[in-house]
């Protein structure tokens, strides 16, 4: 029996090294879906800083590395819990800027 839900992949939000530095740059654009699961993919040569209001540092991520966060674990109704519409990921150097590699977000959402 299913529930009808449906896995669906959001649009790839990139960054290259040139544009980061002490200051938040967005990556991309704002979420346009309520996000289930996401991964920040970190392949520059320095640690990042991530802020989802664009002031805060939330999370870091370490440089040639990834984080994947489930933020949906074991539900599947569509009653919370989820990256809400809307939001603008933004990141930043932690203590100088990057010389090489990319920053990126992969996030699935469902419908």
């Amino acid at each position: 029996m299913s529930s009808g839900i449906q896995v669906r992949f959001d649009a790839i939000r990139e960054i290259d090294f040139s544009a980061i530095s002490g200051s938040y740059a967005s990556v991309g654009t704002a979420t346009t879906e309520t996000g289930r699961l996401i991964g920040f993919n970190n392949s520059m040569d320095e640690d990042l800083y991530i802020s989802f209001d664009g002031t805060t540092d939330n999370l870091r991520i370490q440089k040639n590395s990834f984080k994947l966060y489930d933020l949906t674990t074991n539900r599947w109704r569509d009653d919370g819990l989820f990256l809400s519409i809307g939001t603008q990921i933004s990141v930043k150097e932690v203590s100088s800027s990057p010389s090489s590699g990319s920053f990126w977000i992969e996030m699935f959402y469902t419908s």
